[in-house]
């Protein structure tokens, strides 16, 4: 461009013809190559921020290097990003990850949270990153990536690749949530892709209109029609249950509180089920054990872990493997405290919620035998939902059952061990399964599953057929409104207070008023682009691509060699 402009300004030949070498006519028209420029501050702090290099130089690195770097930094920024969205789709099951720590570590550290903040963390870098290499290209800076930024987004690479192998291995089922996550999301994410991609257009076309070679520009619109056709045209494929009429709303599914309200209070508690009633819950969701004196109680933990995280019982029992609850009498077991540590770790960051006199209710809990809850649930007109762990026979707890005289109707009972005999000396319990073949062979009509398990197609179609279906565990809103829209009867979940005040869904839409809105916003974002284009390809003068110092020393300097020029 600068050679243009000399050559604008009367050719590269001196008087009598003489050829004048090329950096004399610069150095007059735009001044010598070893002047300092001032920068204006973007331009350094991207600089420095991108190449830790704050003054301009004009020793050119490898391009092609640089571009394989852009290229890599583009991908693993992309990366983190869907890291991310696992990490936040994940967060509705962070208590079975927290669990699973535990087992294998023996020590209580809400370990999903270290985990989403470390992603977030190196998310946040590498967009930060991204975004100063754009402002480069803008700017037309070479792209010259630091190593200190290379290391870092290797170990990025390698934290997010073991996290995503660690899902594959340890935790497969988390998958069918993600994909389950977009009947939520897809519709918004869309929009903001869309969005994105116009962003980014005004980057696309200037690299575009700058490449020299016809098989560059081909590479570059191929990419970007290869993004943006799919981001354009994915609506298409966006089925959510959510995206009916209003008036075709199911019912809001029914509450059944986790092990009680385990936000509010430690888990397996009378204090725990009592903050559940308060949320409205319909049934309480628990696990029994049987002490060594024969007593259910209630207790989730077994194997290595029992009694460790959620009681004192290395304080009160030091020196002793207890692994079984059939080691233990019930008066031993009652000795132990089963709220200090709720207090302690605060496994939910729910602590702030209570008040002074929960909290010290809360730090006298105690663990519960299975007749209290069943009176507890009597009083209240609650039902209660089990299943059995480590010694506990069924023999004995149905007769534990009907020797505290509850209403058999208000027995859920789950375990499929016994089932004959339980229903043969209880035929008043009413029999859940989690199994919708086993159910329909035994002619039930109440059936328990994982929410991962059906698809909303199929929770529909039972819901059709009148079977009441429970689905576990759910505790965020956006899973909650999928369920809802999709008819199920109820959810078990760890949220019972947050849940409870849901009026609705978190978003429905009518099918036509969803299609209307993209094909609207496609539509517009295509005609930006085609504007942007064509503005970035419309021809511009030496002085339109010069900056404005440079052309205020080229007007001057044309003045000043008029009389050479005129006399040539």
């Amino acid at each position: 461009m600068k050679r243009a402009c000399v050559e604008m300004l009367g050719g590269s030949r001196g008087p009598a013809g003489r050829e004048l070498p090329q950096w004399t006519f610069q150095a007059a028209i735009l001044g010598s190559p070893g002047e300092d420029e001032e920068m204006s501050g973007l331009t350094a702090c991207c600089r420095g921020a991108y190449s830790c290099r704050w003054k301009k130089t004009r020793k050119g690195g490898n391009s092609k290097c640089a571009c394989c770097w852009f290229s890599v930094l583009t991908f693993i920024t992309l990366l983190t990003v869907f890291w991310v969205y696992i990490c936040l789709v994940a967060h509705n099951d962070q208590e079975d990850v927290n669990w699973k720590a535990f087992m294998h570590l023996k020590w209580w550290v809400n370990w999903f949270m270290v985990l989403t903040i470390t992603s977030a963390v190196l998310t946040s870098y590498c967009v930060l990153l991204l975004f100063f290499a754009l402002f480069q290209v803008a700017l037309k800076e070479p792209l010259d990536l630091h190593w200190l930024h290379k290391i870092l987004l290797f170990l990025s690479l390698l934290f997010i690749s073991l996290g995503i192998v660690g899902i594959s291995l340890q935790w497969k089922q988390e998958w069918s949530t993600v994909l389950l996550s977009l009947q939520a999301t897809a519709p918004f994410l869309q929009f903001g892709a869309v969005g994105g991609l116009l962003l980014l257009s005004p980057f696309v076309f200037q690299r575009f209109h700058m490449a020299k070679a016809k098989y560059s520009q081909f590479l570059m619109a191929a990419a970007f029609a290869a993004v943006s056709v799919p981001i354009l045209l994915c609506p298409l494929l966006v089925h959510s249950p959510c995206l009916i009429d209003y008036a075709h709303l199911p019912p809001k599914p029914k509450l059944i509180g986790h092990r009680g309200a385990p936000m509010l209070a430690p888990e397996n508690t009378i204090m725990a089920f009592q903050r559940s009633i308060q949320c409205g819950v319909t049934a309480f969701e628990t696990d029994v054990q049987m002490s060594k004196d024969g007593v259910p109680f209630l207790m989730h933990d077994k194997g290595p872990g029992f009694l460790r995280r959620t009681t004192d019982v290395e304080e009160k029992f030091p020196g002793q493997h207890i692994e079984y609850s059939n080691q233990l009498t019930w008066e031993q077991l009652q000795s132990l405290n089963a709220g200090e540590w709720f207090l302690q770790t605060d496994p939910f960051f729910s602590l702030s919620q209570l008040s002074a006199e929960d909290r010290e209710e809360a730090r006298n809990q105690t663990i519960p035998s299975l007749v209290q809850l069943l009176h507890l649930a009597e009083h209240h007109n609650v039902s209660v939902l089990f299943d059995l762990y480590g010694s506990a026979q069924v023999s004995d707890v149905v007769q534990t059952i009907l020797n505290s005289k509850v209403d058999p109707s208000l027995v859920l009972w789950l375990p499929s061990d016994g089932r004959l005999d339980a229903r043969s000396r209880a035929p008043g319990f009413t029999q859940v399964y989690d199994d919708e073949e086993h159910m329909r062979n035994d002619g039930g009509n109440h059936l328990n599953l994982h929410y991962g398990k059906l698809s909303m197609s199929e929770i529909g179609d039972l819901r059709q057929q009148n079977i009441s279906l429970n689905l576990w565990v759910v505790n965020h809103s956006w899973l909650f409104s999928l369920l809802w829209c999709a008819g199920a009867s109820s959810v078990t979940t760890n949220t019972c207070h947050l849940l409870g005040d849901m009026e609705g869904p978190d978003w429905v839409l009518p099918p036509g008023t969803y299609t209307a809105m993209w094909m609207s916003v496609d539509l517009l974002s295509v005609v930006m682009m085609l504007v942007i284009y064509f503005l970035k390809r419309k021809p511009c003068c030496c002085h339109g691509n010069v900056s404005k110092k440079e052309r205020t020393k080229l007007s001057w300097n044309q003045r000043e060699l008029s009389p050479f020029l005129a006399a040539v």
